[in-house]
């Protein structure tokens, strides 16, 4: 977990870096312009969805003795930093929106100088997890996420906002961030009741057994204050509300109402917002009547 004090000395690295490189306030957040800055470059030459181990064993073994090589398994690797050449990879069949997230997460381990130590970086779906909770992997996805969300600039635009799915999906584009990334800073920054449940199916399954299996569960820290945690399984089949829209293929519905149970067996009337970008399904949650007051209408175009 990563300390009060580390986080405020990434926050001001992070802060300098947007407003040097004249990215702060520009939108999508200009990752080349914090790229340039940061002196570093991505080579598109080489695409890590195409090549093997093989690449990082020999990078290693032509390393010296006190490398430090920091990966969790070298079996698809998303991104890559090596500090000897101040270059980056990507694996460039990603979306847009996570490239840009591993792009500044290999930044992060490039400008927190602390990290000086770290010649060379490979990081997977593990490390880039922004829950992920070690040391310098922790310490790069904090600096990714406030670097492409510009610090309070997504709170700001957040609370002009609906309280609703299209409203954080509406976020990742005007950020250039993945629709999980956005969703998940939505719920963790809001100032309203919200919970955000991310499933991934299950390959295989068939039948009216389970189908999904839980990925991720957030909660607004007034949900958590107000409400608790809610009582979910790991798995969740047809007999769940939501996952009906996932049994018809609907792949956006924003009108649910589910009754939840709490870990203290407390009921909870819900309202409940879903989308499958095809990956993933998000299940944004919050209590009813629970709003938070705007003058905008969001209209989201090719969901």
């Amino acid at each position: 977990m990563i300390d009060e004090s580390t986080k405020r000395d990434i926050e001001k690295i992070s802060y300098e870096i947007l407003k040097q490189s004249k990215a702060l306030d520009v939108f999508p957040t200009p990752i080349e312009k914090i790229l340039n800055h940061s002196e570093l470059v991505i080579d598109t030459s080489i695409d890590l969805s195409k090549i093997d181990k093989s690449f990082f064993e020999k990078l290693k073994e032509e390393s010296f003795e006190k490398l430090k090589f920091l990966q969790s398994g070298l079996t698809k690797v998303k991104g890559f930093f090596d500090r000897r050449e101040k270059k980056i990879y990507v694996d460039l069949s990603q979306s847009d929106g996570r490239k840009n997230f591993v792009k500044l997460h290999e930044i992060g381990h490039g400008v927190l100088t602390w990290q000086s130590e770290v010649i060379l970086a490979a990081d997977n779906d593990s490390t880039l997890i922004e829950s992920f909770d070690d040391g310098f992997e922790a310490e790069a996805n904090y600096f990714a996420s406030i670097t492409l969300f510009q610090h309070d600039r997504f709170i700001t635009e957040m609370n002009s906002l609906p309280l609703s799915i299209s409203s954080a999906m509406s976020m990742s584009k005007k950020f250039g961030s993945s629709v999980h990334s956005a969703l998940r800073n939505f719920v963790i920054q809001s100032r309203n009741k919200c919970a955000l449940l991310v499933l991934t199916p299950i390959k295989g399954a068939k039948g009216n057994g389970a189908l999904c299996e839980k990925r991720d569960l957030f909660y607004s820290n007034s949900f958590l204050n107000e409400i608790g945690e809610l009582d979910f399984p790991e798995n969740f089949g047809f007999h769940w509300e939501f996952m009906k829209c996932y049994q018809f293929k609907i792949r956006f519905n924003d009108k649910g109402n589910i009754t939840l149970k709490t870990k203290n067996n407390e009921e909870l009337n819900s309202n409940f917002h879903y989308f499958n970008n095809g990956h993933n399904i998000f299940i944004f949650l919050f209590p009813k009547g629970e709003i938070n007051k705007s003058r905008k209408k969001i209209i989201l175009q090719n969901i």
